[in-house]
């Protein structure tokens, strides 16, 4: 059979599905936008939804955490460094960019080794990177710390607010009975391994499809996830194995492993979930800002991004979508960021009334 037929026959079994109700958790925020990019949405018969997850970095990031790093950037002779997906995400009180506007030193970073050659060039500032991500990143600040420890630099710090995917997931489950498949982030399972997902599966009864990006690759993690809750299994069935393995990438995990130790981390929408963040080892504590952030606060008032990301909430829902929360004027991250569901939902529904 050629590629064309299977991909017909998949999308007729998705189409024809006539069973109770299915809710499935795109789990990461690049799968959301190849869903709006491909209108994969418009597949799924009425019993069939969508909802996002936390799988955007910077969307699950605290309020707290932007305020920090923007108060950072107002100390004498200090900097913050981001990469440009934080500048524009809102905090409670202000942005990176408004920050920098009022006077704050705050440097845009494409890459670690930027870090490397700031604090190089300016050896008496301090530079604070605001370090955020899920395990895909987590290696490449491993080797920022290595070389940062090599090179005996002392004038960087890691601010951090680096989560681990799984524990948040096992939250989603205990408190949200409704979701019914996850569609697994290829990205993050690269490193972890396809395996890191079962205990969670088989606890929770919830199956999980980890997929890659294509329109192929997504549609059949979503025939598989309608398949498995017609048959009440609940297995992890790995559709990208040209990038995921079970025991995800070793090099990778050895190297966190170093580096990195797991503390509790506060995620928007979900709270402090045990075993969640990564924090430098006790070896490296040198390179750690050292800032507690404590528990977040409440989102801006009527915001809804903490229900969008955990999937009790579309969009759409919330009174500011669209109107005094926009791309450019964003209230929370979700919409400003390139991975968060209401940017991306406005983006298709803008694209839609055009």
């Amino acid at each position: 059979m050629s590629m064309e037929n299977k991909l017909d026959k998949i999308i007729r079994f998705i189409k024809n599905y006539d069973g109770p109700p299915i809710r499935l958790m795109e789990v990461c925020g690049t799968h959301t936008r190849q869903i709006s990019h491909f209108g994969i949405q418009s597949l799924l018969p009425p019993n069939i939804s969508l909802i996002s997850g936390p799988g955007c970095p910077v969307c699950v990031t605290p309020a707290g955490f932007i305020d920090r790093a923007a108060e950072l950037s107002m100390r004498p002779g200090c900097t913050a460094l981001s990469f440009g997906d934080m500048m524009r995400v809102p905090g409670r009180e202000t942005s990176l960019l408004q920050a920098k506007a009022a006077g704050g030193s705050v440097m845009l970073i494409y890459s670690p080794s930027d870090v490397l050659t700031y604090a190089k060039k300016e050896p008496g500032r301090l530079f604070y990177v605001a370090a955020v991500g899920f395990e895909t990143t987590l290696p490449s600040y491993a080797l920022l710390v290595r070389k940062l420890a090599d090179e005996n630099i002392k004038n960087v710090r890691l601010f951090t607010a680096v989560k681990a995917l799984v524990p948040a997931l096992e939250r989603l489950c205990r408190n949200s009975p409704q979701i019914n498949g996850f569609i697994g982030p290829g990205h993050v399972s690269a490193v972890i391994g396809c395996g890191g997902y079962e205990p969670l599966c088989e606890k929770y009864g919830i199956p999980l499809a980890v997929a890659g990006f294509g329109y192929e690759h997504l549609i059949a993690a979503v025939a598989d996830l309608i398949r498995q809750a017609g048959r009440g299994t609940s297995e992890v069935h790995n559709l990208y194995p040209n990038a995921v393995s079970r025991q995800g990438n070793i090099d990778a995990l050895e190297l966190i492993g170093k580096f990195f130790v797991r503390e509790p981390s506060v995620w928007r929408g979900l709270g402090e979930i045990e075993a969640s963040g990564y924090s430098l080892a006790h070896g490296y504590a040198d390179f750690d800002a050292g800032i507690d952030l404590g528990q977040d606060e409440a989102e801006p008032d009527g915001c809804l991004c903490g229900e969008v990301i955990t999937g009790r909430a579309r969009p759409a829902e919330c009174c500011h979508f669209g109107k005094t929360c926009t791309p450019e004027h964003p209230l929370g991250p979700c919409m400003a960021s390139e991975e968060g569901a209401c940017g991306i939902y406005r983006e298709s529904w803008y694209g839609n009334q055009g």
